[in-house]
């Protein structure tokens, strides 16, 4: 377990200058303000941290094998993967790799290597929307709670906050979950909603994720596992998690969907529909929330009625709003094609024109296309690097099917494709099954252009509720 007052007298490198990697500055900064550091950055980012003054920090552009082998711990930002060769060989040298996820939880673990009440949330889709759900309903009971992790604030920006918090709803994604195993802290609660393919150029392969994944529950161990009783691959390792208690949602025996009505056991709770959670996928994850909440010894009975003022994510199947017929819904977050039909499903008889495609990470689309034989929408447009592999895939579909298939070259032309399509009524969905690299910096960008195309002011829909300590 490395704590950042171990990192004195070591050489230490941070690798990545984005949010995260700016986190891990202030944060190793504030406990060792002489400590030695080299940064691996790129060339317009080593004038930024020039600028900074910092005579103990020095700016390398060059994150050769050769170079990172020179360090004994280097603190990576999460989008950098460990697979990467230059890493896999610094490794084979001796030099560690951890991330700021790492440090924080090896700062907060017990004499028992536990942390306490913090509540870590993962799975391929819904863990922004389920780790935010559950931050809001801690904080109805009363409980002053700490939204943070991969939702849009580093854990190291709140390592020493003013108001100490209750409770931690931590989002965690692939790149993150191994950096708490590494740690060597133990969660209070780890939630696994499900696996999906994700990620491949990172991990490096499918297997390689769900393991990389599944660290939280296999490494980490946290004292209590709240698993998905519908996800094939979470009952089949559950019987391995030793010294790991396991409480399962989505089955009779605990809180579970019957339709659209929400029970715990045999006791109908209340109907969900009304809810404020687009898509049932994500009123199925208020059963992983309920559960997580027992499993930290409150009643979830009590706090669920808390649910109906619960505020959307951004991004997340989030409606934009309406104009001359026509509604707009971002899901830009969307990043794989099994999310791009959960979307889709969320319309049921609705004129639906969706927008697919971005980065091409290789994951197959050939389960999408299948599904679009008997739930076509009216309109399928692709765009982005994977776009043309996704409309050779569909054409013969949609020559059976009957829908319209369109090929853009960018998000711009697809919006009109689509628009068009629908004639004065309908809803455009943009839901890309894809990332946004190379055409936008990241998923909110992508998001924030939509919205912009549609004529509506992208500052509004752009703040994720709720974010910090409440």
């Amino acid at each position: 377990m490395t704590r950042i007052a171990q990192l004195d007298g070591r050489k230490v490198a941070l690798w990545g200058w984005g949010r995260e990697g700016r986190a891990a500055y202030r944060a190793i900064r504030a406990r060792l303000p002489a400590l030695p550091l080299t940064l691996f950055c790129s060339a317009q980012e080593a004038e930024e941290v020039a600028a900074l003054g910092d005579a103990n920090l020095v700016a390398d552009t060059d994150a050769s094998a050769a170079r990172l082998s020179a360090f004994d711990v280097v603190v990576k930002s999460p989008g950098i993967s460990p697979y990467r060769p230059e890493a896999v060989e610094a490794t084979a040298s001796g030099t560690r790799f951890i991330g700021g996820t790492a440090l924080w939880f090896a700062e907060h673990a017990g004499d028992d290597n536990v942390v306490a009440n913090a509540i870590c949330v993962t799975g391929t889709k819904g863990k922004s929307t389920t780790t935010a759900l559950l931050a809001h309903l801690l904080r109805a009971g009363g409980h002053v709670t700490a939204l943070a992790g991969n939702i849009g604030l580093p854990l190291l920006e709140v390592l020493q906050p003013q108001v100490t918090p209750e409770f931690w709803a931590i989002e965690l994604s692939s790149y993150q979950t191994g950096d708490v195993a590494a740690s060597g802290a133990r969660p209070q609660v780890a939630v696994a909603l499900n696996i999906f393919p994700e990620h491949l150029d990172w991990h490096g392969s499918h297997e390689r994720y769900i393991e990389d994944k599944l660290r939280l529950l296999t490494q980490a161990r946290p004292r209590i596992a709240v698993l998905n009783a519908n996800d094939a691959r979470l009952v089949g390792m559950a019987a391995s998690l030793r010294g790991v208690e396991v409480r399962w949602f989505g089955n009779d025996e605990g809180w579970h969907l019957r339709g659209d009505d929400l029970y715990r056991g045999n006791t109908f709770v209340m109907d969900t529909r009304a809810l404020p959670l687009p898509g049932r996928h994500n009123r199925g994850n208020l059963c992983a929330v309920l559960t997580s909440i027992e499993a930290l010894g409150l009643d979830a009975t009590a706090l669920v009625p808390h649910a109906a003022s619960f505020r959307p994510l951004p991004n997340r199947l989030q409606t934009v709003g309406t104009r001359d017929g026509i509604t707009y819904v971002n899901d830009s977050i969307s990043t794989t094609p099994h999310a791009s039909l959960a979307a889709l499903d969320c319309f049921g008889e609705r004129r639906v024109a969706i927008l697919v495609g971005g980065h091409d990470r290789g994951l197959p689309w050939e389960d999408f296309a299948e599904a679009m034989r008997t739930h076509a929408p009216v309109a399928i447009i692709t765009m982005g690097q994977n776009g043309p592999r996704i409309h050779a895939l569909l054409e013969p579909v949609a020559a059976q099917a009957g829908f319209v298939l369109g090929a853009a070259g960018d998000l711009s032309d697809a919006m009109a494709q689509a628009k068009a399509a629908l004639g004065n009524e309908g809803v455009v969905l943009l839901s890309p099954g894809a990332p946004s690299f190379g055409a936008y910096k990241d998923y909110v960008a992508r998001g924030r252009h939509f919205a912009e195309l549609a004529g509506f002011d992208p500052d509004a829909i752009s703040a994720i509720p709720g974010l910090g300590i409440a």
